[in-house]
């Protein structure tokens, strides 16, 4: 028993294994989709020629950047507040909404 195990150890060992290499595989983005989607929308376009940057400039830039990039940025839109800031304005007109519907209820 010892000798055909002895066998079958030796026969595996000398069997060529082919190395195996696991890596990242290149695919299409969508990640780059969706940041060239956010450029196509006009009021980004609007702020980037305010800038100095044409839209087609913008893909262009998009279109040469690494996936990491892409990747780095496109998780840097999920990040941002979905509605935006509230100016100095915005925040006063609300505060004096909020004041008179106080004077209002206490009044009555």
């Amino acid at each position: 028993m010892k000798k055909v195990t002895g066998l079958l150890l030796a026969f595996l060992l000398a069997i060529p294994v082919p190395q195996l290499y696991a890596g990242m595989i290149a695919t299409p983005s969508s990640e780059r989709e969706r940041v060239l989607s956010l450029v196509e929308r006009p009021e980004v376009a609007s702020q980037l020629e305010k800038l100095g940057l044409t839209s087609e400039q913008a893909k262009e830039r998009v279109n040469a950047m690494s996936e990491a990039e892409v990747a780095s940025l496109a998780g840097k839109l999920d990040q941002l507040p979905a509605g935006g800031a509230l100016s100095n304005q915005d925040l006063l007109l609300i505060i004096i909404v909020i004041l008179l519907v106080i004077v209002l209820v206490a009044a009555l």
